[in-house]
């Protein structure tokens, strides 16, 4: 019977304290949130909850689990088991504050920079500096769980033996991880490009949508997501159109007959860049850039706030003043002049 009930009584007796403590510890947090509504952190805190249970559980078992007085072979299993649980609820308690606190800096910040720049730079860095502590974390854990067992610690013993061998053999061997690594800490330092930048990445146009230490995802026009590796925008060009601010200057070219009205052309465009709410009010313009013996190339330039907006306006403003040149002036469009072999020089200037 005592076989039974003392371990009944340990077992359940952790589970009530642990249990209470870990409520008593939920009060204070939502007290101390209630007292403090400008810092989420002590709201985010409180997901700590079950994690911590589960550690404050094991290491009371931990601690009275002598006097349970169970039979040596099962001393043995359950004391490993319990390490092994005691590792894991610890690595997740850690991770759990870890996200607590990189997701209010991220709203602190964000709430007091002024500069959506910046503010994506920090976010950007506090996200690859979360999911490298995580990283560390969960190997470590894995680690330490492992060595728990006879068998690896002598196989941890010879690895050890042979690190500088095997630390050669695996830099060679993980070489491009080891390049994607320091690549992703070199963008998230080095203010290369950033989560929410819109970049052009071999042709395609799209949102920077996440960034790891390994790889990068953008985010394209079409809602398609291309994964590229982090060592890509440390190694090749690429456009970064949110860099230095999110204003841009953007371009409309058309080929059109010598015979196009400019100063009509100028002013219709005018008109349909002033009306447009996509125009930012800082600049517009519109020039002949080139000549060639059938056409010329005329440029109407503007700005926008934003790349969307460039985007827009420009599409706008071309659809408008075509639709316009086919309406007003349709002599002005581009096309093919022939004339007869036989022709009078009158007839060839028609």
């Amino acid at each position: 019977m005592e076989y039974v009930l003392r371990p009944t009584l340990v077992f359940g007796g952790a589970l009530v304290l642990s249990w209470l403590i870990a409520w008593a510890v939920d009060l204070v947090l939502v007290r101390v949130n209630a007292r403090h509504p400008e810092t989420p952190m002590w709201g985010l805190l409180r997901r700590v909850r079950v994690p911590l249970q589960a550690l404050l559980f094991v290491a009371l078992v931990r601690g009275f689990f002598e006097s349970t007085k169970l039979v040596k072979e099962h001393q043995e299993v359950v004391r490993l088991w319990l390490s092994l649980i005691l590792i894991a609820a610890s690595a997740w308690l850690a991770l759990r504050v870890l996200a607590a606190v990189v997701e209010t800096v991220t709203v602190r910040y964000s709430g007091v920079a002024q500069d959506p720049a910046r503010i994506r730079r920090v976010r950007t860095q506090l996200t690859l500096i979360q999911r490298l502590a995580t990283a560390v974390v969960t190997v470590v854990a894995a680690a330490a769980m492992m060595l728990q067992f006879d068998a690896m610690k002598t196989v941890g013993t010879s690895m050890l033996a042979s690190a500088g061998v095997l630390g050669i053999v695996a830099g060679i061997a993980a070489q491009s991880t080891l390049g994607n690594l320091f690549a992703g800490l070199s963008i998230a330092f080095g203010d290369m490009v950033r989560i929410g930048d819109v970049v052009v990445v071999d042709g395609e146009w799209g949102t920077v949508d996440e960034i790891t230490v390994s790889y990068l995802v953008v985010l394209t026009w079409d809602e398609r997501r291309i994964t590229m590796p982090v060592s890509y925008f440390t190694s090749k060009p690429f456009e970064n159109w949110s860099r230095g601010g999110p204003q841009m200057t953007g371009t409309v070219f058309l080929h059109l007959d010598h015979t196009t009205p400019i100063a009509e052309l100028r002013a219709r465009t005018e008109e349909v860049i002033r009306a447009s709410d996509h125009w930012d009010g800082r600049n517009w313009g519109l020039v002949v850039t080139d000549s060639t013996p059938s056409t010329i190339e005329v440029r109407a330039s503007m700005t926008a706030r934003t790349a969307d907006d460039i985007w827009a306006l420009r599409c706008q403003v071309r659809e408008a003043l075509v639709t316009w040149l086919q309406e007003k002036h349709p002599h002005a469009l581009p096309r093919v002049r022939v004339a007869r072999e036989d022709a009078s020089p009158e007839e060839k200037r028609i």
